[in-house]
């Protein structure tokens, strides 16, 4: 069985062009060492699964010792941004893993190597998709998603395959994500045009209400997805009727997915509120 590293160590990459300041992890997951691995529909290996023919159409499956108790998919951020990859999900799909989950942390066609609108979405679709073949439980299945990764879980979930969402820092209203410069136009360029209300297919503040529970965790310190967003969401959600609740957590745009941090603590609480009983 292929086992996976860990990615703690972190240093932080400055992109002016964005308005970003990420925490780049010192391995990235080309150089992981992870080995692809056969499906098998009985009987669920971990390792790295191709779900497409594309280069970036893979996702990594992380299992614990013990049978799951849950499935947790993992999407990364950076903006839809091709310089950023899964390795900014891995220590939560550890993490995860560590707490008796199976995770599956999935990389995507991002702007820059075939990704925008509709790829980048028919490949986290289609990511959620294979979990069918992998042979796990999937009674629970939980998003979670972490800046524009948070708009593409929640974005997704209103397709289904998806029990719950946990949307980190998600930009989760597309036009007022454009109108403040989110990114740099970053939104602009995942859409190929400014967004409008014709976007309302896949802009999650324009699909309210899901039919899923979501909780919108957001750092009161975050000055990169500032944390209006998620007060938005949730306000719309509710008054639509939906399951939706704002988890406010100490912290910057990246506490939410530091396996260290209070912010995560409070992420893996949810989860056990989430996960099944027994």
């Amino acid at each position: 069985m292929t086992r996976m590293r860990p990615l703690r160590r972190r240093t932080v990459l400055a992109v002016p062009a964005l308005g970003l300041a990420l925490p780049l992890l010192t391995a990235c997951s080309e150089e992981s060492g992870l080995s692809p691995v056969e499906v098998d529909p009985t009987q669920p290996v971990e390792g790295r699964i191709s779900y497409g023919s594309d280069p970036s159409q893979f996702a990594d499956l992380y299992l614990p010792d013990a049978a799951p108790v849950a499935v947790a998919v993992v999407v990364h951020g950076g903006f839809w941004q091709a310089q950023y990859g899964l390795e900014y999900g891995a220590p939560l799909a550890e993490s995860l893993k560590a707490h008796g989950w199976a995770a599956w942390n999935i990389e995507y066609r991002r702007v820059g190597n075939g990704g925008g609108v509709p790829a980048t979405l028919d490949d986290v679709r289609a990511a959620i998709d294979k979990l069918a073949d992998l042979g796990l439980d999937l009674t629970t299945v939980v998003g979670i998603g972490h800046s524009a990764g948070g708009h593409l879980v929640t974005w997704a979930a209103s397709g289904g395959g998806l029990t719950h969402v946990i949307d980190q820092a998600g930009v989760v209203d597309l036009i007022t994500a454009y109108d403040e410069g989110l990114g740099g136009g970053a939104v602009e360029a995942f859409l190929g045009h400014p967004p409008t209300a014709a976007d309302a297919a896949v802009d999650p503040i324009q699909q309210v209400p899901l039919d899923v529970p979501i909780w919108c965790v957001h750092a009161s310190g975050d000055t990169i997805v500032p944390p209006s967003q998620s007060e938005a969401y949730v306000e719309a959600a509710t008054a639509a009727g939906a399951t939706a609740e704002l988890v406010r957590v100490d912290g910057d745009h990246f506490a939410v997915i530091d396996p260290d941090s209070s912010a995560w603590a409070r992420t893996l609480e949810i989860l056990d509120s989430i996960a099944p009983a027994g």
